[in-house]
């Protein structure tokens, strides 16, 4: 059966789970759907008939094929349309043996409709199955043989027009057949010999049909990626010799579409965005995207509905506040639009529910100059100016304003330290955090990006990204469109890391895993004389000066990070009650790698430190602003709040740990042991803040920067009791004490990374994979103390402060016909923790 779409469902927030309370496990089972019967005869008949008027149509299809020499495969594509309401088996459909293939499957209003490669005389194994429908063949078992299910469900069969090639968004097909366009031209892989046979079979059929095709593709596993500029018109004449295509699309438009135009058509574009969009009353709850940058031309029609005067801010008020250097003003509309180019070229209506603030931190744009000292010092004045105008507003920082140069590799500098001390919030003792967003910094040499991808080891994440506390954002790239320029090449491809952004490859490993995350930052390209960049490689956002042009190109890790702060800020309109710290939680939960990315850094066998070696590429990948948001009945999210109090100070032993907590999480055991092999996948997110501390001598040592540190494990099949579970942690945390590593999961391999690798920095995931049945007995999760310097420096008093923390846990499983959400949702509100003495 089909994935159906999952209802968005969501998260469950878990709140004042300070005991642990038993809980009863209920399997709620999902009903099928039966396929409606259909009247035997007659319907059989009717499909009969339809295969029958098929044929001459294949027969013709498979002469022009012939005469035109094509070296592809000789046959003709078919469309079934199941009926109404019902999912179509599609995958019954292909027969490898027989070499009919399944090309592509879309949904149209209340029906299924699949596309068929079906060979030259294939038709006869549908025939086939007609005539064992409507003899009722059964086995020598008296098992049925008949196929029914599979025919009762389809209304009709009949020869693929373009309109059935077509599997993106039906409005983006134009209604006028003449209108010429550019179309993204899916071609299928029949084994890897036959990849450039179903290229220059597609290209023989554009040209005899006038249409333009770029020699540029892009190469998966099963498709061949080709623009074609040509009208439905002039494709529709061969499109019963289109053997070669299994799927057509728009192409994505490029800024360079929309830069090139005049500031009148630019306005015109402009204005139509205006109209689709819903935007924020002016009040103080809806949340701001603070950009600490080069200013902002609020001035800009785009810009002025989502900020008042009041909004602009300035460290140094002989700078003004506006936007000179063309910068902050195109993060501005990243964070608000993304990236205008997809804005402008949708029809659909837009929320934007978050505002944006501004404070102008710096005259010129990008790398800062100078004295790092002074650049803290900046930042935290930056940091203050909203907040003393408005004290209540829920907001994120963001700053794509780095230092010039990667010599702290990893090492906190006072900046960093800064921005961590701000997000902890040390001087108001933590009650107030705050979320800060921050570019991990730019590689901008031609040479090191003609280097990619062996530069992306040794440009490094650049001061302050190397904060804690912070999101340090990094750039990958889905934009590999060099059309009209035959001579260039994308450097990245499709999904892999932009060779603007930098990387932890060589860090010493006591360092946080950075960046936490990437996102678009556009791509540049090469041909035989070196790098350079590339309009349409970039993406498109807010111009500083709006009376002469209204959209320019940002791109890099500046881009990047205005990006993830919109989702952030999207993440926080949706849940206003979470803590900063559970955002970050969220964002990073989502984020997945691209096959690109894992093609990059991971053998075919990877190990835990091919993983470190990814993340300290592309962090966990590119959060997913759906899944940040919600849930769904295979794939559900547990969200907790709570604090520990990691250490206290007893009479003739200084100071020692004092708590872990113990959550008893509301886990669908029943329902997880029912799906027994099933593959899961589970992740854990830990997020807290921690108090830096960068004059404490031994900086470079994991335990004296940050004020505590905070580790998770969960529950084994091998604990045979929950005490059991807190004496093993005790243990692994006692000879961490004693210097004998962090080996709290050595005997529990299906982890990523695993305890000696995630502990680092202040934010821990792993993603742990297993059978549905192994995991039905992990449903403990403790969050213990490790050493840090409120426990080292006994002097300096804060041993006896709590430690607040977000864990996020979520199990997917690609079974869709079990409900996990709805098993937990008996269960709330029943997790609860209990504080465990050590």
């Amino acid at each position: 059966m089909p994935d159906q779409p999952q209802a968005k469902r969501p998260h469950f927030i878990l709140r004042d789970t300070s005991r642990a309370v038993g809980f009863t496990a209920r399997s709620t089972p999902v009903p099928q759907k039966d396929i409606p019967v259909q009247p035997r005869q007659q319907h059989g008949a009717s499909l009969q008939e339809q295969i029958e008027n098929l044929k001459p149509v294949a027969a013709e299809a498979v002469r022009v094929q012939k005469e035109l020499q094509l070296e592809s495969g000789l046959g003709l594509q078919i469309q079934f349309t199941s009926q109404p309401d019902v999912a179509l088996a599609f995958e019954s459909l292909a027969n490898a043996t027989k070499k009919i293939e399944l090309l592509s499957v879309r949904e149209e209003g209340n029906r299924t409709l699949a596309n068929v490669f079906v060979p030259d005389g294939g038709l006869a194994h549908f025939e086939q199955y007609v005539v064992d429908y409507l003899a009722e063949k059964k086995g020598s078992k008296d098992q049925a043989l008949d196929h029914r299910k599979l025919l009762d469900a389809i209304e009709s069969i009949r020869a693929a027009e373009i309109r059935a090639l077509w599997t993106d968004a039906p409005e983006l097909l134009p209604a006028d057949p003449a209108a010429a366009f550019w179309w993204e031209v899916w071609l299928p892989v029949r084994g890897q010999e036959q990849r450039q046979a179903a290229v220059e079979d597609f290209k023989k059929l554009a040209r005899l049909a006038e249409c333009v095709v770029s020699d540029k593709q892009v190469n998966f596993p099963e498709r061949t990626v080709l623009l074609m500029h040509g009208s439905q018109q002039q494709l529709s004449r061969s499109v019963m010799t289109l053997n070669c295509v299994a799927e057509l699309r728009h192409a994505k438009e490029t800024a360079e579409f929309f830069d090139g135009m005049g500031v009148g058509e630019q306005r015109q574009w402009a204005d139509d965005l205006l109209r689709r969009v819903q935007f924020q009353p002016a009040d103080d709850d809806a949340p701001r995207v603070c950009l600490l940058d080069s200013g902002v031309t609020r001035a800009h029609p785009l810009l002025e509905p989502l900020m008042d005067a009041a909004d602009l801010h300035t460290v140094e008020p002989a700078w003004g506040v506006d936007d000179q250097v063309d910068h902050g003003t195109g993060l501005a509309g990243l964070a608000a639009y993304g990236d205008l180019t997809d804005a402008l070229s949708s029809a659909d209506a837009i929320s934007v529910p978050h505002r944006l603030e501004s404070v102008k931190l710096v005259p010129a744009e990008g790398a800062n100059e100078g004295d790092a000292r002074h650049h803290a010092y900046l930042f935290m004045e930056g940091v203050a100016r909203p907040e003393i105008a408005a004290p209540n507003r829920p907001r994120v920082f963001t700053s794509a304003v780095t230092a010039s140069d990667y010599r702290d590799r990893g090492r906190p500098s006072s900046w960093s330290a800064a921005v961590d001390g701000l997000a902890a919030d040390t001087d108001g003792e933590g009650e107030n955090p705050r979320l800060f967003v921050l570019s991990a910094g730019n590689t901008r040499d031609p040479d090191a990006w003609a280097a990619y991808p062996e530069s992306l080891a040794t440009n490094l994440v650049h001061d302050p990204g190397q904060a804690w506390n912070a999101i340090t954002v990094g750039a990958c790239t889905d934009k590999t469109d060099t059309q009209g320029h035959p001579s260039l090449n994308p450097i990245a491809e499709a999904g892999g890391l932009s060779p603007f952004t930098t990387t932890t490859r060589t860090w010493d490993r006591a360092w946080p895993l950075k960046p936490d995350v990437v996102l678009e930052g556009g791509n540049a390209a090469k041909d035989d004389f070196g790098a350079s960049w590339m309009t349409r490689l970039s993406l498109l956002t807010t111009h500083n000066q709006p009376l002469e042009r209204l959209f320019t190109t940002s791109n890099a890790t500046s881009a990047a990070s205005a990006l993830c702060a919109g989702m952030v800020a999207r993440i926080m309109a949706a849940y206003p009650h979470l803590r900063p710290e559970t955002v970050r939680a969220l964002l990073v939960h989502s984020a997945q790698w691209s096959e690109s990315m894992r093609r990059m850094f991971l053998p075919a066998a990877p190990n835990k430190d091919h993983y470190v070696n990814l993340i300290r590429h592309c962090g966990w990948g590119t959060p997913d602003l759906d899944r940040a948001l919600w849930s769904a009945g295979d794939s559900l999210t547990l969200v907790v709040e709570d604090l520990v109090h990691p250490y206290a100070k007893v009479q003739g032993k200084g100071v020692v740990t004092r708590d872990m907590n113990l959550h008893s999480l509301p886990w669908p055991k029943d329902e997880l042991e029912a799906l027994q092999d099933t593959p899961v996948e589970m992740r854990v997110t830990l997020s807290y803040f921690i108090e830096p501390n960068p004059s404490a001598r031994g900086v470079a040592s994991k335990y004296h920067y940050p004020s505590h540190r905070l580790r998770f494990d969960v529950q084994r099949p091998l604990d045979a009791s929950t005490d059991h579970f807190v004496a093993r942690l005790n243990a692994a945390a006692q000879r961490e004490d004693e210097g004998d590593g962090d080996p709290v999961n050595p005997s529990d391999p299906n982890w990523l990374l695993g305890g000696q690798r995630r502990h680092r920095g202040s934010l821990h995931q792993d993603v742990w994979k297993g059978t549905a049945a192994e995991l039905a007995s992990r449903g403990f999760i403790a969050v213990y103390p490790s050493a840090g310097w409120w426990r080292t420096r006994p002097a300096l008093e804060r041993y006896a402060l709590p430690a607040r923390y977000s864990l996020v846990v979520s199990i997917q499983t690609p079974r869709t016909d079990v409900d996990l959400y709805a098993a937990v949702a008996q269960k709330i509100p029943v997790a609860n923790t209990v504080a465990v003495g050590t």
